[in-house]
């Protein structure tokens, strides 16, 4: 039966000319040699099998022969069709001719390509002279930049397997698009789920964009920050030839009327009097969750005074069981004169 080509690139027989170049890359990078330096025996048949098999199936003169009589065809047992008995008139490119002494019939052989050249053509690797006939090179091989493979330079700790290969380069990924969220802090007090539409154009399979809308939900959990990024990915525009962009909400924190978040702690200001500071003050505060908090203060609130309310600010986003705590600071409003009948007083009260 011969060497069945297609299974070699692990292709069927529908495959087209870009399906074959990506299944050779992928092939031939795993395969050749200079890849394999403890199996290279095992190694330079499978890639020349590989080269082989592309050189063929890539060739459509060369395919048609295949396709109907097989290897043994290719390599002379079989007569390609329209091939005359007495020269090569009919024949594909590529074909060698050999006919009897005695007048008997033609035969053919193809020539196939080495299978280095077919690996510089894809990577862009110029070859190395000497060496000769089919199949490998002997000990020349591809080299890049100058430097031989089966040195310390090789292609592929250079030219990156993941990398575009050939002349023809990987598609490149579109920039982020950045989106702020704007979210209370009420919401990022309990979570929220947020659902943002968008517009955006797809492919179809004729490479034609069509522009579609579609819901995106976002699950904001208890103790995010500003700065937090909620990505999906390739959620942009689709073009030809570009990964689509990634599409990036930024949590942003609305201003809020009572509270200063800092960190996990929530920062509340009162404003109160001097005679307040001096005697006491019982601080309310309402919660962003709806509770109301009474704090009593009996000592003496001085201008950078702060009373700290345990396990009463933001949840850990690691450990929402766990809070930051509830800051109180004050304002304290001094008298923009007194008597002399209070100045009195107060040396009376404060007085050594």
């Amino acid at each position: 039966m011969g060497v069945d080509y297609y299974k070699v690139l692990g292709v069927d027989k529908s495959a087209k000319e870009d399906d074959l170049k990506k299944a050779y890359r992928k092939l031939a990078m795993k395969w050749h040699p200079d890849k394999n330096p403890n199996n290279k025996k095992q190694a330079e048949a499978k890639f020349k099998e590989i080269s082989e098999a592309y050189d063929v199936l890539s060739d459509p003169d060369k395919k048609a022969i295949y396709d109907q009589y097989g290897e043994e065809g290719l390599k002379g047992q079989v007569p390609p069709p329209g091939a005359a008995a007495t020269g090569g008139e009919g024949f594909p490119a590529g074909a060698t001719f050999f006919q009897t002494g005695d007048g008997g019939p033609t035969s053919f052989r193809f020539n196939t390509r080495n299978p280095d050249d077919i690996f510089a053509e894809f990577f862009g690797f110029g070859s190395g002279g000497g060496g000769g006939g089919n199949g490998m090179r002997g000990t020349t091989r591809t080299s890049f930049g100058g430097a031989n493979m089966f040195g310390g330079d090789d292609i592929f700790s250079q030219f990156g397997e993941a990398r575009g290969m050939g002349h023809q380069q990987a598609p490149r990924k579109a920039p982020p698009i950045e989106q702020p969220l704007a979210c209370s802090l009420e919401e990022l007090y309990k979570g929220t789920t947020k659902k943002m539409k968008i517009s955006r154009e797809i492919m179809d399979a004729s490479g034609k964009t069509l522009p579609v809308e579609e819901i995106l939900s976002i699950d904001i959990k208890p103790g995010w920050k500003k700065g937090t990024k909620i990505t999906f990915a390739e959620k942009g525009n689709e073009i030809p030839n570009v990964i689509p962009a990634d599409l990036v909400f930024i949590i942003d924190e609305k201003r809020h009327p009572t509270f200063v978040r800092d960190g996990n702690d929530l920062v509340v200001t009162r404003n109160i009097s001097l005679a307040e500071a001096l005697s006491g003050y019982t601080v309310h505060v309402t919660t962003l969750d709806g509770r109301t908090l009474t704090i009593p203060i009996n000592n003496v609130i001085h201008p950078s005074y702060e009373e700290v309310v345990q396990r009463e600010g933001m949840p850990i986003p690691k450990d929402p069981s766990r809070r930051g705590n509830l800051r109180i600071k004050f304002n304290i409003k001094f008298p923009t004169r007194l008597t002399a009948e209070q100045k009195s007083g107060i040396k009376k009260l404060l007085g050594p």
